[in-house]
């Protein structure tokens, strides 16, 4: 159950002293204004109790797009969650303000951690996570964009975290080398796509969808895989029973869980990220 924090937030008020000379007083009036340029491609950070949050967007490139990255920091003790959260929890939500014509293409996530929290499990990062971004329909006309993010922390309770990140946009910046090096590596943590010696080779749910059986390709020097089904929204089967054969091959049943009343699986898409040897792969079961 998500219950609304009662704590309020302290603001420390930092004043300057006197006797700051003309001369420094324009030295800071400049960096602040440089600061301001190379930060233009970043909204201000939204904080609450539990962390903080802000949007990056890069400058579009020639077909439009705009790479970018919702950046989650949660403070020390507390978590955020992965798209399908566990027991409890909320996934991050991305929207962008009414009227815009803008699109949100596509939201990364890094490989996540499964948390246990006072006998819960929670799927989701204990540090600071960068989900990068593809937009779409941003183009050098747009002055701002402005994306309402909606996103759990939690530490004990859960509490919903959202705010409006405004960014704002120019057809002449450049790319801010550390922000494009941010998205950069943010990329790099997402999951692998499947790969002759890392796939799901082949799959079937039971009948009575009660149980889904995996056949997969694993690294070498696996022992025991960690596999995360994530079925209708709301829904993320953890308890995967794996049997190693030959030839780099591993059996694995998932147990799920009960299912949303009158669920029909034809025609759905279920996700399936699965953890090797140090690696994950990501990739769809389509069940047709």
């Amino acid at each position: 159950m998500m219950h609304q924090s009662r704590h309020h937030m302290n603001r420390r008020l930092v004043q300057f002293t006197h006797g700051l000379t003309f001369g420094l007083l324009l030295a800071l009036a400049t960096l602040a204004l440089t600061i301001g340029d190379t930060q233009a491609a970043s909204s201000d950070w939204a904080v609450n109790e539990g962390g903080r949050m802000r949007l990056v967007v890069l400058p579009a490139d020639p077909d439009g797009r705009r790479e970018g990255a919702l950046v989650i920091e949660p403070n020390p003790g507390w978590i955020t969650y992965w798209k399908e959260p566990g027991d409890v929890g909320i996934p991050p939500a991305l929207t962008l303000s009414p009227g815009s014509t803008a699109v949100i293409e596509s939201i990364g996530f890094p490989v996540p951690k499964l948390l246990d929290n006072s006998g819960m499990r929670d799927v989701g990062y204990d540090h600071a996570v960068t989900l990068p971004l593809v937009i779409a329909g941003a183009g050098p006309e747009t002055e701002t964009l402005t994306v309402n993010a909606f996103v759990g922390v939690c530490k004990n309770i859960c509490i919903p975290f959202q705010a409006d990140l405004t960014v704002a946009l120019s057809s002449g910046d450049a790319a801010v080398a550390e922000e494009a090096s941010m998205i950069s590596a943010a990329r790099q943590r997402l999951p692998e796509a499947p790969s002759d010696d890392f796939a799901v080779t082949h799959y079937a749910m039971r009948a009575d969808l009660k149980q889904l059986d995996l056949t997969l390709r694993l690294p070498a020097g696996t022992t025991e895989p960690q596999v995360f089904v994530s079925g209708p929204s709301g829904h993320v089967f953890l308890d995967g029973k794996a049997e190693i054969q030959g030839d780099g091959k591993v059996q694995v049943s998932v147990p799920i869980g009960k299912l949303p009343k009158t669920y029909t699986l034809t025609g759905k898409r279920w996700g399936i990220l699965v953890l090797a040897a140090g690696r994950a792969m990501e990739t769809t079961l389509a069940f047709d």
